[in-house]
């Protein structure tokens, strides 16, 4: 059996103020094309499938015409679950009739059809795949009657005893779920799945399964078991995963196991971090074939920089931020518990030169300073009078 394995393609995204639907949309033709030229037995998508529970209109529509042209135009079976993103009654709606045209959408955690699998048949047997959609412990306790799950394990551990207990003998089994497995790789764009270190489940959860569809963190990686994988999410959703090759899972379950090949998709405008100074980086720009990618810019000038982001903005239109080396931002200088009001303008000021330069302002131009700030207080009171 072949199937490809994607997760948290996040739709309806917003970076910087920015809509990511094009870039997403682009990306989702090339996935729709992979369909064709693979022709897998499944595709499973992990969860996260929009950004937010109220996804927007153009978000509905591209995962509309996305999953029309899948399971319609190419006669491809879906197995879609809910992640901590999406809403869950909204995602499953109408999954009762969808399935009937090889739809499985799992939005809502139900005691039945939790246990009950999408049955897939090649020349070694059969393989059942059980889609667990997300669910947060609060719900898995009164879904199950358990007062004692009260963390993310505990939830995933009791759904998957279920699982077990009713898993013929015999067949391969996968479990479709979108959860924070302990060892794998954070990224910043995820959102966490509860507060402290109770959102982690422990990889011995999935025992006896022959392979685990993951979705949630946004790095493609295995986590522990090579049977425990993570497709990893659509595009790069932060700066911090810049560095990160995203791929859809094309994988390969026969009777020995599962064999992982990720595949790369080209995106239409990759993320990136440069850094040198601000002239150094628009030089650059002008030769650049990836001047339309989003940029973060780590600029090394050690002095103050005017309009530099909308000069930026000439070489690399798409540029989103601007980090100075020498500065945290526009500040101070001074501890944050003290009251600016009660400082004088001269260590203010001073306070604003070493952040933005990371030098000490010398005897010469603090003299000026202070008699600018003489001659201005001198101006005032002879125009009050």
């Amino acid at each position: 059996m072949r199937f490809l394995h994607t997760a948290d393609w996040h739709l309806g995204r917003i970076y910087y103020g920015l809509s990511l639907l094009e870039d997403q949309s682009h990306l989702l033709d090339q996935f729709v094309a992979l369909v064709r030229k693979e022709k897998p037995d499944v595709v499973i998508i992990a969860g996260d499938v929009y950004d937010r529970s109220v996804p927007p209109t153009e978000a509905v529509r591209l995962l509309n015409d996305t999953l029309k042209r899948i399971v319609i135009d190419e006669g491809t079976r879906v197995i879609l679950i809910a992640g901590n993103h999406d809403s869950a009654d909204r995602l499953g709606f109408g999954s009762d009739l969808l399935s009937a045209a090889g739809l499985f959408v799992r939005g809502v955690p139900d005691k039945d059809k939790d246990i009950d699998p999408v049955v897939v048949e090649d020349e070694h047997g059969e393989i059942a795949i059980y889609p667990l959609p997300y669910a947060n412990p609060a719900q898995v306790s009164e879904l199950l009657g358990n007062q004692e799950i009260t963390s993310h394990h505990a939830a995933l551990t009791a759904q998957m005893d279920r699982i077990r207990s009713v898993h013929r003998n015999g067949r391969r089994g996968i479990v479709v779920a979108h959860a924070f497995v302990q060892g794998g790789q954070e990224s910043e764009s995820e959102n966490s799945l509860s507060v402290g270190g109770s959102g982690v489940v422990s990889a011995d959860a999935f025992a006896g399964m022959d392979y685990v569809a993951l979705g949630h963190l946004h790095r493609p990686q295995t986590v522990g078991d090579p049977r425990i994988h993570y497709s990893g999410s659509l595009m790069k959703y932060s700066f911090n995963e810049a560095d990160q090759a995203k791929s859809i899972s094309l994988v390969e379950l026969d009777a020995e196991g599962a064999k992982i090949e990720r595949i790369a998709l080209i995106p239409r405008r990759d993320l990136r971090i440069l850094e040198g100074t601000l002239q150094e980086l628009i030089s650059a720009g002008a030769n650049d074939p990836g001047k339309e990618d989003f940029i973060l810019a780590r600029l090394t000038d050690t002095g103050a920089l005017l309009d530099a982001m909308n000069r930026l903005r000439m070489a690399y239109p798409n540029a989103l931020n601007i980090d100075h080396g020498n500065s945290s931002g526009i500040g101070t200088g001074l501890d944050s518990g003290q009251n600016h009001l009660q400082v004088k303008i001269e260590d203010l000021f001073s306070g604003f030169y070493k952040d933005v330069t990371g030098k000490e302002i010398d005897e010469e131009a603090m003299a000026m300073l202070i008699g600018e700030i003489d001659a201005l207080g001198n101006e005032e009171r002879e125009a009050a009078s």
